[in-house]
This record gives C-alpha cells, sequence and structure tokens, in this order.
C-alpha cells in the first residue's frame, strides 16, 4: 500500500476516533485499516494512536502527524482538481450552509440562481441552527452571523443584523408600548427556542433582563407569527421579519435600547486557490447580499417608502 493511502486511512481513523467508521466511510474491511495503520506507525517508528476496547486516542506525535496528513492530503486533492479543470469551470457537488431561516429566505434563491448558471453543478443544503463545521462536515461554505472566532476561513462581510423586540401595531394600541427594557414585564411575550434564543434578553449597555415568556415555540417562524396575529410581543434578528416591518404587520420597540449590530459574513475553507464551483457562488452570493436588506439602514428604508 503506498504512503499516500496510508496516510489517508489513518487520517479518516483519527477524524472518527475509530477503526471501524474508518473502514465503513473508505469501503474496507476493518482488518485492512487496522494493518494499513500498523505499517504506518512501523514505517515511521512512533506509536500514532493509542488503542483500547472502548477508544482510539491520539498520542502527541500523532496529533502533529494527524495536522500533516490534513495539509498534505488537501494538497494533493487540489492539485488533482487543478489537473482535472475543477478551478476552470465550475463543476462538482457544492454544499453550503446557514442558519435555518437565513438559508431559506436568502440563500436558497441565490443558490438556485447560482445552479441555472451552472448546470454542471449539484447544490446541496445544511440549512441547521448549530456551528457547523465545514472541514469535517464536507461544506464548502457558510453564512455565519456573529462575531467570528475561526481563524482558519477566508470571510466576506456582507451585512449586518439587529436584534429587535417587535409587536404587531394592534397589540400595541390596546396594551401600550414599553417605554424601557425594564418595562417588558407587563406584557406578554412569544419566545423562540431556536438559535439565537435565551429567556434573558440583552440590551445596550450591557443591560440584561429575564423575561418569562408565556409561549415557548420551536421555531422562529412561530414566535413570529404569534406576534404578528396581535398575541404578544417576541425577539428575534430584523432579517427574519423584515418583510412583516416593511408591510406594517410588525412594529419595532426600544429601538434606542438595542445592543449592537451582528456582522453577517459568506465564509470559507483558507487555501491557496478555492475551486471555480466555489469562486463564482461568493462573487454572486456576495453581491447579492450586499444589495439586499441586510445592510445597515435598509429596513428602515423600506418602511419609510411604503
Amino acid at each position: 500500500m503506498d504512503r499516500w493511502q496510508s496516510m489517508r486511512i489513518f487520517a479518516e481513523v483519527a477524524r472518527y476516533a475509530s477503526f471501524a467508521e474508518a473502514a465503513r466511510r473508505l469501503h474496507m474491511s476493518a482488518p485492512a485499516v487496522t494493518r494499513a495503520v500498523a505499517t504506518l506507525e512501523e514505517h515511521i517508528g512512533t506509536r500514532l494512536l493509542l488503542r483500547s476496547t472502548r477508544s482510539v486516542k491520539l498520542t502527541e506525535p500523532g496529533e502533529r502527524y494527524f495536522a500533516d496528513c490534513q495539509r498534505i492530503l488537501a494538497d494533493i486533492h487540489e492539485a488533482e482538481a487543478v489537473a482535472a479543470g475543477a478551478y476552470a469551470t465550475p463543476s462538482g457537488t457544492l454544499t453550503v450552509t446557514a442558519p435555518a431561516m437565513f438559508g431559506r429566505m436568502y440563500l436558497l434563491p441565490i443558490l438556485t440562481e447560482y445552479l441555472d448558471r451552472y448546470p454542471q453543478v449539484l447544490g446541496r443544503t445544511l440549512f441547521v441552527d448549530r456551528p457547523v463545521n465545514l472541514i469535517e462536515e464536507g461544506v464548502d461554505l457558510a453564512v455565519r452571523i456573529g462575531h467570528l472566532a475561526d481563524s482558519a476561513m477566508v470571510a466576506t462581510r456582507v451585512g449586518t443584523t439587529r436584534m429587535v423586540v417587535v409587536g404587531a401595531p394592534g397589540y400595541f394600541q390596546h396594551h401600550g408600548m414599553p417605554s424601557g427594557p425594564e418595562d417588558l414585564k407587563r406584557f406578554r411575550i412569544a419566545a423562540s427556542t431556536a438559535a439565537w434564543a435565551s429567556p434573558e434578553w440583552q440590551f445596550a449597555g450591557d443591560l440584561r433582563i429575564r423575561t418569562e415568556p408565556a409561549l415557548l415555540c420551536n421555531t422562529n417562524d412561530a414566535a413570529i407569527n404569534a406576534a404578528i396575529s396581535g398575541w404578544g410581543l417576541t425577539r428575534v434578528l430584523d432579517y427574519q421579519v423584515g418583510a412583516a416591518l416593511a408591510d406594517g404587520r410588525l412594529q419595532v420597540v426600544l429601538e434606542s435600547h438595542e445592543p449592537p449590530a451582528f456582522p453577517i459574513h459568506v465564509l470559507h475553507p483558507e487555501g491557496r486557490h478555492a475551486p471555480a464551483k466555489v469562486r463564482a457562488f461568493i462573487d454572486l452570493a456576495v453581491a447579492k447580499l450586499r444589495s439586499s436588506r441586510l445592510q445597515p439602514g435598509a429596513a428602515d428604508q423600506a418602511m419609510g417608502a411604503k
């Protein structure tokens, strides 16, 4: 077995901390995977993995070697892609991820337009309200809301979004408006238990108000619909209610108390070259998102033009 294949097998075992899982993903037998790793360790002259009946863990040399393997295997994949022309013409499978509502509202229309332009590409979405590891889950590109901590990604800022408290105008006519965050205790609240949800609402100046929602919804859509119906208040990101704010079904309150806006980025794994399928999608997505309501003041302008 050649060195490259042995490194690939070892990297899969290290990634999933399992010989059996690596064998399944590589379509090999478990004994063949075990032999390949043992042969590699013998050639290198050091133990890379600690095996027990319950777990497989990297040794300290194994951790360093795993990092080197990932880099080397990525370079090999990149070289093969260049030779095959993947960096010239968009082709293959493009996997994109984003928060669930953002993906449905903003990224999906961009992806379908992209697929119309490049029929050689197969699109795949992963719209979920949880952190996604792009490398481990095989994702090409992500939209992230919030401040970034991952320096191993190439990020392009495309807009911002605010956390807003909203209710229907009819609700405010009957119950009045909150004069400050502390006043929220006398209002009925529908809260989402999806992403960004917390019973403790943060406002400007690091003011934190603990709310007691009368309705807990497992999706943002449900909490928003409750607010639109005039049932009570809810708190969401402003892009999620952009249409309802523009047509007057919802109204923002406590604007002067809002915390700083969150940045929105398009990002992809760092590398010397991005495949054509990724470059082309980034060009389209960045242009579309920057011309959308995700820019500061865009929602206010839309309401003013109503």
